[in-house]
């Protein structure tokens, strides 16, 4: 009998110990950049660490470089939505053979053995010579050869700002596999997935080329080009060697005319900055290195210590784009807020994306919603704002409302219906998301749950619901509702003051909810005395109530407010007489789609209309 109930229990065991395994890679790599052919011919040793539950008889590599080819998915869906990106629009369709991006491979063995392939736009599909079983680790040993396309997007070379190359997506890439199934997507401009593992990568390149990006450089000594003295000048090419631990992808961009500063961050990292003279002409670039410092500071002590040594900010791309331990931003922006805003944005993605590696193709919102949060109050600290440094998120998702663009947030980056409701849902509807989490749950509650959810889920793939839980720890509170209406349905909230009236020995208050997203609502009492009172009603859904906010304001907690009722009525001692006003959620974290019914003066309220 005991061994049978052993028997029964081992499954189950075996289950629980493998939910959460994620795969793991060491890269080998040596690669030769040819400045005159643009071409790049490179080896690569893949360890590939299978640590699911499952026998793996394929393996998938992206070739991102291929979507740079005239007739390539990227090329078709930027020539046929309807708001295309304006630095795409139709340049693919019209590379010469010299500007195309290709990536081929000329070589792939499996633990020495030759492998069947087949090259499916930006995929490459590799029938193993043998499987590989759960728990066992193989190898792959591939040669390719890539042409470097004119910068269009992100990847590329020669961009406008005369960067020679931005080598981004520039390798052949093993796709993520989990409990999902592979996440092998094709490639059409939006958003990445990677496996965590170790890079050690040998650029060789002419030694007239200065390079940054991902990595620690192993052999600076013979560097020099700011890195130190270099012990010994080349007379020919030279190689770069770098590490990398702990990291999903591997970037660097390269350009002869850099000029390369570095700073350290008390108690953080070594940050290293690579532009050219010209975007320095009015100091924007040695100014904004100082905000670089403060914004790491900022961000270390509100989300969580950035876990690398080093990060480069490098002039380079086509606007501002994340990499573990580096980004690449244009360097010639109009003003120095401007490129202080983007280094911020981009630098805040090594906490949302390349710390906490969500699978930003199916949760953009994890990773560019919490960046545009926290990057917005780092530069509202930066910049010592009193303003609402969210307002703009919540403008942008109203205005998506209003022009009836919105599509649930659940989505395949790559499967809205245009750029505009892809951009706002992945920025604005993702910050919004946190920061009326914040409304829900309280300050306090929150920026302690943020801080729980990083060194819970670094170095790892959060979903939303590793996310949410998190929170629900933090703040006692249920919050599962919540998600599923922000990110799963296009729900909408509105809430309106429908009367307040003298009753006998004081006033009464009646609230409606409009919109069809229940919430717990903050009801501020303004009285012509000047006092005030809070009243907090919860939601059932909740199963709980956020703390008190602001200690200097009584604050009152009524009964729930089910989410079936569509009105609530509230009884008070004092007289509406001596009532100045009432106000749905003074803090405006509620992303109420109508505030024009949240705050009235009983005096005033035949004229409000819901």
């Amino acid at each position: 009998m005991i061994r049978i109930l052993l028997l029964l229990l081992c499954p189950l065991f075996v289950f629980s110990q493998d939910y959460r395994w994620q795969q793991r890679v060491e890269y080998t790599m040596a690669v030769n950049l040819n400045v005159k052919t643009h071409k790049v011919m490179g080896t690569q040793k893949l360890i590939y660490f299978n640590n699911s539950p499952d026998t793996l008889r394929k393996v998938y590599y992206h070739l991102y470089f291929n979507a740079f080819q005239p007739g390539s998915m990227m090329d078709v869906r930027s020539r046929t939505i309807a708001d295309p990106d304006r630095r795409v629009m139709d340049r693919i369709s019209r590379l010469a053979e010299d500007e195309i991006g290709y990536q081929k491979i000329t070589s792939l063995k499996q633990d020495g053995k030759s492998v069947a392939s087949t090259v499916n736009g930006t995929i490459l599909e590799v029938v193993l010579a043998k499987p590989i079983l759960p728990k066992t680790k193989t190898q792959f040993d591939l040669e390719f050869e890539s042409q470097v396309p004119i910068q269009i997007r992100r990847s590329g070379r020669d961009s406008k700002e005369g960067i020679s190359y931005s080598m981004t997506q520039w390798y052949p890439k093993l796709a993520e596999y989990d409990y999902q199934g592979w996440h092998a997507y094709q490639y059409v401009a939006r958003e990445f997935h990677g496996v965590w593992g170790d890079f050690d990568v040998k650029i060789t390149i002419d030694p007239a080329f200065v390079i940054g990006g991902t990595g620690v450089l192993q052999n600076p000594e013979a560097i020099g080009h700011g890195y130190g003295e270099a012990t010994k000048r080349p007379t020919g090419d030279l190689t770069w060697h770098f590490k990398a631990k702990d990291v999903i992808d591997f970037a660097f961009a390269a350009d002869p005319d850099y000029v390369h500063d570095k700073i350290k961050v008390p108690e953080g990292p070594e940050v290293h900055f690579f532009y050219q003279a010209t975007a320095n002409a009015d100091g924007k670039w040695k100014t904004m290195q100082d905000y670089a410092l403060r914004h790491f500071q900022f961000m270390n002590k509100t989300f969580g210590k950035y876990p690398h040594p080093v990060y480069s900010v490098i002039q380079g791309g086509d606007g501002g784009m994340e990499y573990p331990m580096c980004t690449l931003i244009t360097g010639e922006r109009g003003t120095l807020e401007s490129l202080v805003g983007v280094m911020a944005h981009e630098v805040s993605h090594s906490w949302y994306q390349m710390t906490l590696a969500s699978n930003e193709s199916l949760y953009a919102w994890m990773d560019e919603g919490y960046t545009d949060f926290s990057s917005s109050e780092s530069e509202a600290f930066l910049y010592n704002r009193t303003s609402d440094p969210h307002k703009s998120s919540y403008d942008r998702y109203f205005n998506l409302i209003e022009r009836g663009l919105q599509e649930p947030m659940s989505q395949h980056s790559d499967h809205f219906n245009t750029n505009t409701a892809y951009g706002t849902s992945a920025y604005s509807m993702g910050a919004v998301f946190l920061n009326q989490l914040k409304y829900i749950i309280g300050n306090d509650a929150f920026y302690a749950g943020m801080k729980r959810y990083y060194n819970t889920w670094k170095m790892r793939h959060p979903e939303p619901n590793d996310f949410i839980r998190v929170m629900e720890k933090q703040s006692g509170m249920s919050l599962q509702w919540y998600l599923r209406y922000w990110i799963y349905t296009t729900k909408r909230i509105d809430y309106s003051i429908l009367d307040v009236r003298a009753e006998t020995g004081g006033a009464s208050i009646t609230l409606k909810r409009i919109g069809d997203f229940p919430m717990p609502v903050d009801l501020l009492i303004t009285y012509k005395d000047g006092s005030k009172e809070m009243i907090y009603i919860p939601m059932n859904e909740t199963l709980g109530n956020k703390k008190v906010e602001d200690s200097s304001i009584p604050t009152k907690v009524l009964p729930t407010w089910y989410w079936v009722d569509p009105t609530y009525s509230i009884t008070l001692k004092q007289h509406s007489d001596n009532i100045e006003s009432v106000e749905i959620d003074p803090s405006q974290r509620m992303a109420d789609i109508n505030r024009k019914n949240n705050k009235v003066n009983p005096a005033d309220l035949p004229k409000i209309k819901e």
